[in-house]
Order: structure tokens, then C-alpha cells, then sequence
């Protein structure tokens, strides 16, 4: 008996059942969210429309970044970076429940266009590849790079009493870090400057429609 080979349109429907998957976290993570040991007072108004934007920002990162390492791995060269980006995707999904989850403990809502973050984030990720691993690998250190720096402007803007928005951010800041180190490791190249200057742009228009929508 012959086995049917997976064609173009169930490649696609397997991609934006992801999408659904990911865009709306409706699956539990692997791992305990790092906020379950902390706690938090109840927001004012003021703070508590601070930090659903700033979580809003991280689910829409997570999102985008769930969506560009599937596509980068789904063109990549070697079974060792495929394996390597399906393995940050992994911790990056985690990432995803733990933002979705603090936004509904302080009653937000995720950003309503995360499925076209996640759309337009892929076709990055699948274009990146068409360049080789190791280009593919450096836009890894560039993004994850860009990441921690807008997590450490989170932590630094978050209020002093959210220990369990603290939590959550001081865990991701800390594995984007790792996530970049492993891409160097395995050969990454350093971007072009301008290269890197356009990745920044993108992701300031991400951050500030994010925050609001």
C-alpha cells in the first residue's frame, strides 16, 4: 500500500492550524509558568493598563517569534538547525502561555492582530532560510539581541509591586539570552548593519501597534 505524500495545501493547513494554536496559547506549556510562586497586589487603573500593554507586547513577540523559527525551520539546510529552532520555538511557546496567562489574570486581552504577526513573521522566518543556516542563525542572535533589550526596558518600566509580571519577564530575558549564545555557537553570522537597523524598525511598529490593538 502507498503512503500519500503531504502536498502544498496540507502543508498550509498544517501552518495556520499552528497559527490557531499559537495566536489564541490555547494549549498549556511544557513547563510551570516562574510567576506561581510570586505574588501581586491588585493593579491601580493606571498600572494595570501599563502592564497589559507590556504583556500584550511580549504575547505579540512570542507569537512572532513561534512564527519565524517555524519558518526558518521549515527551510532549513541541516537537521541539526532545524532541530535547534524547533527546540527555541519550543521554549519560545512556553513563553507565549505564561504572557497569555498574566494578561488574563489582570482581565487584557492578547494584541486582535496576531494572526497576521504571525502570518507576515513566517515569511520572514522562510525567507531568512533561503540565505543558509548560518545567515539564518545570525538573524536568531539579531532578534534574540533586540528581545532582551526591550525585555530590560519592560522590567525596568514594570511597577515595583508586579512580582508575577517580573517573574515571568526575568525568565524569558534570561532563555532569549541563552537562545542567541546557541545560534553563535553553531555558526551564526553577524547581519549587515542595515540589516539589523531594518529588523529594529520592524519591531518598534510591532511594540507600539501591539501595545495599543
Amino acid at each position: 500500500m502507498s503512503l500519500r505524500r503531504n502536498t502544498t495545501a496540507d502543508r498550509l493547513l498544517a501552518i495556520l492550524d499552528q497559527a490557531r494554536i499559537l495566536t489564541s496559547a490555547e494549549e498549556a506549556g511544557v513547563r510551570a509558568n516562574p510567576a506561581a510562586g510570586a505574588t501581586s497586589p491588585a493593579l491601580g487603573a493606571r498600572d494595570q493598563a501599563l502592564v497589559a500593554g507590556l504583556m500584550r507586547i511580549n504575547h505579540t513577540g512570542e507569537v512572532c517569534a513561534q512564527a519565524l523559527y517555524l519558518g526558518q525551520a521549515a527551510k532549513a539546510e541541516s537537521a541539526e538547525t532545524r532541530t535547534h529552532l524547533l527546540q527555541a520555538a519550543r521554549e519560545e511557546y512556553d513563553h507565549l502561555v505564561w504572557c497569555n496567562e498574566r494578561l488574563g489574570e489582570i482581565d487584557a486581552r492578547p494584541s486582535a492582530l496576531n494572526p497576521l504577526w504571525f502570518a507576515g513573521s513566517y515569511l520572514i522566518g522562510a525567507g531568512t532560510a533561503w540565505f543558509g543556516d548560518r545567515i539564518s542563525l545570525g538573524f536568531v542572535v539579531e532578534t534574540e539581541r533586540q528581545v532582551e533589550a526591550h525585555l530590560e526596558d519592560h522590567l525596568d518600566r514594570l511597577p515595583l509591586a508586579d512580582a508575577r509580571s517580573r517573574a515571568i519577564l526575568e525568565t524569558m530575558q534570561r532563555e532569549e539570552i541563552e537562545h542567541g549564545q546557541h545560534a553563535l555557537d553553531r555558526g551564526a553570522v553577524e547581519l549587515a548593519p542595515i540589516v539589523r537597523r531594518i529588523m529594529g524598525l520592524c519591531a518598534d511598529v510591532m511594540r507600539f501597534v501591539a501595545y495599543r490593538i
